[in-house]
């Protein structure tokens, strides 16, 4: 398509870009010299120098940051934006067809309602309605959410005129109703009287999802989040039939694939992968928009902003994805979790966006199908040759076929027919067996982090993403608001990239043998060992100075050295950096504080049993889990939460290695000082304080929630003695091998 006026533009950011750069070649002066400093104790003499052991644990851990800070410059090195121009694409008439894939698998934590507001926000999509296709698939093969969806079906009749018919921004429901916005503006007596009426009908609505959810109670947990269950497709639909409907409806198709025990599921990616086989034959869309179950659709044009990249003719034949941030309504400004993933969207993406693309994030994406399942097979080829990529279907196998045209007889979905038999077929959990989904086509099944996986190997097979972040934000999920559910889902993410970057697919390797350009491989290596490369590090730095502090050790220069300036501008070039970002970005220096705590604590926690984690299934001692986070916010974990205060009402195992490091740093500083008072070696030992001092003052929340804090959301008394053990045997064994080297 020619356009004498451009949908979408780029603009680099050249002051970001020669900012970054200068400050990458000072910081990497400084690092220099460091490591120079750090290399020559090597060759002093033996009685000269201090013990080798804990100065070698150093070394390595400054140079595992080192590395994980030059694989972060590929992130800084080109960082642009885009604006694009919805008004200028053609008429709906020659808008391709768009299939949405939603993915729920457990009611108890996805709560059904919610699911069906983010279903109902999809559907209401500023879209043609006869080229938008709604997909939820059901992991659980509840009926729960089976009910839910026919619910949110009847309501839509009236939600999507309303919202057609006022020109509605927010056409999520529950968010619609709870808010007051331009939406609300209209000023007459008529939409007051309908408003009025879709609310009781959205109440009636979310009244009887909440009498099925009590009715499924007392049936027992056997009906709920089944991992044994036959495949079940139905296409939701109600009197009149569609096709006869006075309103233009979304087609709503409920999957729930099939799973026994015997045969691997895949968790997410498996569940996508269904809906990719069973989407081909009933609507076969070239573009997909995949969605969190949280995650609604908050302003309805996020179709026609991503149709204006596709509709690039330069653009468009190397296209896989278009990446929208993910932006959570949940979340307070403080954000003392980083819940919104600050820096990795603001920064990241913006900064991925100016080489090759950003990673996949899995969700709030538009995808093109081809990508997936690769370019469409001229027709007359033999079909039984792609049979062994695709398996036996033959109903799938013709939907690759140019000008194949999908067969939309939606009575023979809901009935015996050939195509719900063929639609079935696809979704048993057998039909996977001696094909290559998940390894050469679709999402891709080496490791639980599908989305980061399967978009490298896009990206090595030659594919682009762009990045698009509008003022407003096209959708809004829900964060974690507590300490547990951020450890717990730090740790899978954490375990998903370290199985690829200890898999023969690690980027550094891998990427460039397949043509990814260098600063793109080096921004997927970064995602795949930064948690194995902080875990390390960071357990060293909080510990190996500490314990040397109170033997006496130094393991920095003098005060009086040249040396020392080096370390104290090196540690902070990179506080200033991160803080300049934050600045920029327009946050409070607060977030800078609160991101840095996040850093500290999910790299001594989270990073650390992901990378056991992946490291145990890399030698076949553990098989692959997936825990969903939940998305239910208590009264009292919302309470602590908005008074600005950590959760750490979670799992001993999680947070007791947070308490052994911040007792053990508090008994460190306390004698170390001390004992700086009575030698008087302050000059040699002042870097190991101000280290200490700068953890405690970061993590001052842990303190704080040890000692001083009385409510529910405290840690609690057992833990902390319990973890007060460990600082002693740290104490004990390091003191011990000190006397023997």
């Amino acid at each position: 398509m020619e356009n004498s006026v451009p949908l979408h533009t780029c603009h680099v950011h050249n002051f970001n870009l020669l900012f970054n750069r200068s400050h990458a070649f000072l910081h990497s002066t400084a690092i220099a010299f460091l490591i120079y400093y750090r290399t020559s104790f090597l060759f002093l003499e033996t009685k000269t120098r201090p013990p080798i052991i804990p100065w070698l644990l150093l070394f390595a851990s400054e140079l595992l940051l080192t590395f994980s800070w030059l694989l972060n410059l590929s992130y800084r090195w080109r960082p642009v934006s885009r604006k694009v121009f919805p008004e200028r694409l053609p008429g709906d008439d020659e808008l391709p067809a768009i299939d949405v894939f939603i993915c729920t698998a457990d009611p108890d934590k996805e709560p059904t309602l919610g699911v069906m507001n983010t279903v109902l926000s999809s559907m209401a999509l500023e879209y043609p309605p006869g080229k938008l296709h709604v997909y939820l698939s059901d992991d659980g093969g509840s009926p729960l959410t089976l009910k839910g969806m026919r619910e949110a079906w009847s309501f839509a009749r009236w939600w999507l005129p309303f919202c057609r018919k006022y020109g509605v921004k927010t056409r999520c429901p529950q968010a619609y109703f709870m808010g007051t916005d331009e939406d609300d503006d209209h000023g007459s007596s008529e939409f007051a009287e309908e408003r009025k009426n879709i609310k009781e009908k959205y109440e009636q609505m979310k009244e009887a999802i909440m009498q099925a959810k009590e009715s499924s109670k007392l049936s027992g947990p056997s009906c709920l989040c089944s991992h044994d269950h036959p495949p079940a497709i139905e296409v939701i639909e109600d009197n009149p039939p569609r096709n006869e409907s006075p309103t233009k409806m979304p087609l709503l198709v409920y999957v729930s694939r099939g799973k026994t025990p015997s045969h691997p599921h895949h968790f997410k990616a498996g569940a996508l992968n269904v809906l990719l086989r069973v989407s081909a034959i009933v609507s076969n869309s070239p573009y997909i928009l995949l969605l969190d179950c949280d995650m609604y659709c908050n302003d309805p044009s996020s179709a026609k902003q991503a149709m204006c990249f596709h509709f690039d003719p330069k653009l468009s034949s190397s296209l896989a994805v278009v990446q929208f941030p993910q932006k959570f309504y949940n979340i307070n400004n403080n954000d003392i979790y980083d819940s919104q993933l600050r820096s990795f969207f603001s920064v990241g993406c913006c900064g991925l966006d100016g080489l090759r693309g950003p990673v996949l994030c899995g969700t709030n994406l538009y995808i093109k199908r081809e990508a997936l399942c690769g370019k469409l097979i001229p027709d007359g080829i033999n079909l039984e040759e792609v049979k062994n990529t695709f398996g036996p279907s033959n109903e799938f196998i013709k939907s690759l076929v140019e000008e194949h045209k999908p067969n939309l007889m939606i009575n023979d979905m809901n009935s015996s027919g050939t195509l719900k038999q063929e639609a079935n077929v696809l979704a048993s959990c057998a039909y996977e067996d001696q094909t290559q989904w998940g390894e050469k086509v679709g999402f891709r099944y080496r490791s639980v982090a599908e989305d980061y996986f399967t978009g490298f190997m896009l990206h090595c097979k030659g594919w682009r993403s762009v990045y698009l972040s509008p003022s407003r934000p096209q959708f809004l999920g829900t964060g974690v608001t507590n300490l547990n559910d951020l450890l717990v889902q730090g740790t899978r993410w954490g375990s998903g990239v370290v199985e690829v970057g200890i898999s023969r697919f690690c980027p550094l390797i891998y990427g460039p043998q397949q043509g990814l350009p260098l600063l793109q491989s080096m921004a997927y290596a970064e995602l795949a060992i930064f948690p194995l490369l902080y875990c390390l590090s960071l357990w060293c730095f909080a510990t190996i100075p500490q314990l040397c502090l109170l033997n006496g050790i130094p393991l920095y220069p003098e005060v009086s050295s040249p040396y020392f300036s080096v370390f104290l501008l090196t540690f902070r070039s990179g506080l200033f950096k991160h803080l300049h970002e934050v600045l920029m970005d327009g946050r409070a220096i607060q977030t800078w504080r609160n991101e840095q705590r996040t850093w500290m604590i999910k790299s001594v926690t989270a990073h650390l049993y992901g990378s056991l984690d992946a490291i145990m299934k890399k030698l076949g001692l553990r098989e692959a889990s997936f825990m969903p986070t939940s998305k239910i916010m208590h009264g009292e974990q919302l309470t602590i939460y908005k008074k600005g205060f950590i959760d750490f009402q979670a799992s001993t195992m999680l947070i007791s290695p947070l308490v052994t490091l911040a007792i053990l740093n508090v008994v460190s500083l306390a004698g170390g000082i001390i004992r700086m008072m009575v030698v008087g070696d302050w000059r040699k030992m002042l870097g190991q304080v101000l280290l200490s001092c700068y953890i405690l003052v970061i993590n001052y929340a842990v303190i704080e929630g040890m000692l001083i804090r009385r409510d529910k959301g405290r840690i609690p008394s057992h833990v902390t003695l319990l973890s007060a053990i460990f600082p002693v045997m740290f104490l004990l064994v390091v003191s011990l091998i000190l006397i023997m080297f």
